[in-house]
């Protein structure tokens, strides 16, 4: 199960568009110094339309050796209609480990508007995807592992979790080999920047969603002066540590899931009781499913309460789902927690969440132990009686024994002479809770970050159905026009 829930998740449950990034070479278009093709169909998902294009970028392994071994960046595009084209702009979908590829057309109808002056493109960062892509285990090791206590209570479940957790980074580390030192959020804002330069822009035009805006404030540190039309939806705190990070996030899906109970009639904390009470029986006895080799385990009802809040046009699901499994069934929460996790019916996992641990892992320095996690789980559980444990175990787990160090406590952001870069905050964001975007505002710095609010529900706000904040954004990355720092939208 995956550390940081993901903006991707939702996009995850509705059958992603996946694409290759080789095609035939009729219309092949080198004038940027890239050889694109048509996009061509992998065995989940056909190709999409004659619209979008496919290359591959080569980028130095190592960015400290510029003129040494090279992997390949798959990219995507779709060029602006209108004639009027500002350049090119850029995507990143979060996680971190999440496809742009795959992503970027099932998500254009949401930016289609965008396309009037803009290429839409985005890409594989290292070790996503058709990028060098990490697979850490078989789909048979992913199953097996469903039965490891994510919050344990005995010493046999604490060693048996430290111990999965251990093989998890082993496995990462015969696969991705070299690579695996060189996958960084820093390492992928250096890509990004041969990106726009082999593309022609002379300024980086960028939307960037959850994790990407972690991506997005690092280019901006790293290269103020080439950054265009920006814009961060669905903020991560760059000021958090990985303890706090855990914690921001238990306070934000707290929140999140008692906006749902008062939506449904509950008082919010008579119904987050229920939940956890029914949590804590699974953590005990698993509940059956519709597949009798599987059964709900307390990490996948933590995923599949975790998804529906995301949206709240997912809310209903989650009431379905809750009340199958009071009954003792857990084949509807199985399913949620699957479209969380990537898996398939056929039982292929994909490998977001693989790519999401070697990323996160390169970038976190901090190695909590367990004994400190033990320390802090009163504090965890505080927060937020259903996510708290997990959350706070996941602190842990997550990196335990890691093959190799991490690089910081927390990014650089601060982008001294930069454009002004637009930061979304959704007051309701359950992944990315609103105070994050305060602080990446005020951290690019004065002049710098300027502020949006949405009071809203749901992971990120554009294309959610707030006519003022799309209208904003659009306002912002068309024509240039910046908006008063601190503009609400209600």
């Amino acid at each position: 199960m995956s550390r940081f829930p993901r903006w991707t998740a939702l996009a995850v449950a509705s059958a992603l568009l996946a694409s290759a990034c080789s095609g035939d070479s009729s219309g092949d278009d080198e004038g940027d110094g890239l050889s694109w093709g048509r996009c061509k169909a992998t065995s989940d998902a056909p190709a999409p339309s004659s619209d979008w294009q496919c290359a591959t970028l080569k980028v130095p392994l190592d960015w400290s050796e510029p003129d040494g071994e090279t992997i390949g960046l798959a990219l995507i595009r779709a060029k602006a209609r209108g004639d009027d084209r500002v350049g090119s702009l850029l995507f990143n979908f979060g996680g971190p480990g999440a496809s742009g590829v795959s992503m970027m057309p099932s998500y254009a109808p949401t930016v289609s508007k965008l396309r009037e002056r803009y290429d839409l493109v985005s890409w594989d960062p290292r070790g996503v995807g058709a990028s060098e892509g990490v697979r850490c285990r078989g789909d048979q090791q992913i199953q097996a592992a469903e039965s490891v206590d994510v919050t344990p209570d005995t010493p046999a479940e604490e060693k048996a979790y430290f111990a999965d957790a251990a093989a998890f980074g082993e496995g990462c580390r015969k696969d991705a080999g070299k690579l695996m030192a060189n996958v960084s959020t820093t390492d992928s804002a250096r890509d990004m920047d041969r990106i726009r330069k082999v593309l022609g822009d002379d300024r980086m035009h960028y939307f960037g969603i959850s994790y990407g805006t972690q991506l997005g404030g690092t280019y901006a540190h790293l290269f103020p002066k080439r950054v265009g039309r920006m814009t961060l939806d669905a903020v991560v705190d760059p000021g958090a540590d990985t303890v706090r990070h855990a914690q921001h996030q238990a306070r934000g899906f707290q929140r999140a899931l008692g906006g749902y109970l008062e939506s449904t009639g509950q008082d919010p904390r008579e119904g987050t009781r229920k939940i956890a009470d029914l949590l804590r029986r699974i953590d005990t006895r698993p509940l059956p499913t519709g597949a009798p080799e599987r059964k709900l385990t307390e990490a996948l009802a933590v995923a599949g309460i975790m998804l529906p809040l995301y949206s709240k046009d997912s809310w209903p699901t989650l009431t379905s789902a809750l009340d199958a499994a009071e009954r003792g069934d857990g084949s509807e929460l199985l399913t949620l927690a699957d479209s969380y996790n990537e898996r398939s019916p056929s039982g292929h996992y994909g490998t977001t969440p693989h790519a999401q641990r070697v990323i996160s892992c390169l970038d976190d320095r901090q190695r909590p132990t367990a004994a400190g996690t033990k320390r802090l789980l009163p504090e965890f559980e505080e927060i937020s009686p259903v996510f708290g444990r997990y959350l706070g175990w996941d602190t842990a787990g997550w990196c335990h024994e890691w093959p190799v160090p991490g690089q910081r406590d927390t990014p650089e952001v601060s982008a001294p002479g930069a454009a002004p870069v637009l930061v979304v905050g959704n007051t309701g964001d359950p992944a990315t809770p609103y105070e994050g975007a305060r602080r990446m505002a005020d951290e690019l710095g004065k002049g710098v970050g300027v502020m949006l609010t949405w009071r809203g529900q749901g992971h990120g706000a554009y294309g959610s159905g707030s006519s003022c904040v799309d209208s904003t954004v659009d306002a912002y990355l068309l024509d240039g026009s910046v908006p008063k720092d601190g503009k609400v939208c209600s």
